[in-house]
C-alpha cells in the first residue's frame, strides 16, 4: 500500500518531519532519548511502557501506516524506569508499496523529537546454523541487499550531511552494554551481519547459499535503510534481531509468517526483560535536554 494523502518530495521532507514532530510533542512535550523500532511479533513490549500516551500512525500528519499482521501501526511515548522513550509498535516496508523516504520518515521524526539512541529490532532468518530458531541476536553489521537507499537524491544537510561513515553503524559500546546485560540475566547475546532483500517473498535455498558465502548470519526485509537514516541524523543505534525461523534450505521445511509470529510471542518475556534492563542503562548517558 502506498501512501496517497501525502507526496514526499525531497525539498520539503523536513516541513514533513518537522509537522508530525510538533504533532507527537502536543501528546507528550518530555523530550525522548531513546527510540525503540518494534519488528514483526515484538510488539508487546510496547505495553511495559510506563505513563504511555498512545498515538496511531493514521493520526500522525503525513505518518506511512503499518498493514502487515504483527505491526500494530501505534506510537507509544512514555517512560521505562524513567527514561523518556518512544516506541515504534510496527514498522512499514518497502514491499508494501512505499518510497524508502515514506520507510524512513519516522526515524527522521523520532530523530527530530530528540532521540539520540534507537533500538531497533527485527525478525529474522537465521543462515547461521549456530543462532537456533528464537534466539535474539545483536547486528554487528548489515548488507544491504535491496538494491536501495535511503538517502539517495538530494541532500537536506539539516538532517545529515551528503557522505556519510557507516563504519560503526551499530554502535559496539552498545552492543556491548546490551551482551553485558544478557550475561547478567544468564543468557548468551550472540552477534551476527545481518543482510537485508527487498521482499515480500522468502528467500531461496540457492540465495540463502550465496548470502552464508558474502558473510551473513542473519536475513530480512527490513532495519537497514532505518539504521541509514539514523546515522545520517548522528544517531547511535543498537539493532537486535529474534531468529524467529531458519532460512530457506536451512533446514527441510516451509517458511510461514505464522511461524515468525509464533516464535516472536514465545521470546516475548525474554526480549522484553533485557530491554527493560537495557533500556535505564542507555538513556543514563545521554541528555536529558
Amino acid at each position: 500500500m502506498t501512501s496517497t494523502n501525502h507526496s514526499f518530495m525531497t525539498d520539503d521532507l523536513h516541513e514533513r518531519a518537522t509537522t508530525a514532530a510538533a504533532y507527537i510533542r502536543s501528546f507528550a512535550p518530555q523530550k525522548p532519548r531513546i527510540g525503540l523500532i518494534l519488528g514483526s511479533g515484538l510488539g508487546d513490549f510496547a505495553d511495559q511502557i510506563e505513563q504511555a500516551t498512545v498515538i496511531p500512525y493514521s493520526e500522525i500528519p503525513h505518518f506511512p501506516v503499518s498493514t502487515v499482521a504483527g505491526h500494530s501501526g501505534r506510537l507509544v511515548l512514555g517512560a521505562v524506569r524513567g527514561v523518556p522513550v518512544a516506541v515504534m509498535q510496527g514498522r512499514v516496508h518497502a514491499y508494501e508499496g512505499y518510497s524508502m523516504t515514506e520507510v524512513t520518515f519516522p526515524t527522521r521524526v523520532l530523530g527530530l523529537l530528540g532521540v539520540q539512541r534507537l533500538i531497533v529490532t527485527n525478525a529474522a532468518g537465521g543462515i547461521n546454523p549456530s543462532f537456533g530458531q528464537g534466539a535474539i541476536v545483536a547486528i554487528s553489521d548489515h548488507i544491504n541487499f535491496t538494491g536501495r537507499n535511503a538517502v539517495a537524491g538530494p541532500n537536506d544537510i539539516r538532517f545529515g550531511p551528503r557522505f556519510f561513515d557507516m563504519t560503526h553503524a551499530y554502535s559496539p559500546d552498545l552492543r556491548t552494554q546490551a551482551r553485558a546485560e544478557a550475561d547478567r540475566q544468564g543468557w548468551k547475546l550472540d552477534e551476527g551481519v545481518y543482510i537485508a532483500v527487498l521482499g515480500p517473498s522468502y528467500e531461496t535455498p540457492a540465495e540463502i547459499r550465496a548470502f552464508r558465502t558474502l558473510g551473513a548470519d542473519l536475513v530480512g526485509m527490513s532495519t537497514v535503510h532505518e539504521v541509514i537514516a539514523a546515522r545520517h541524523m548522528g544517531i547511535e543505534v543498537l539493532g537486535l534481531s529474534v531468529v524467529t525461523n531458519m532460512a530457506a534450505g536451512v533446514l527441510n521445511q516451509t517458511i510461514n509468517h505464522e511461524e515468525v509470529m509464533e516464535t516472536g510471542r514465545h521470546i516475548a518475556g525474554q526480549f522484553s526483560r533485557l530491554l527493560t534492563a537495557l533500556i535505564p542503562q542507555l538513556g543514563s548517558n545521554t541528555s536529558a535536554s
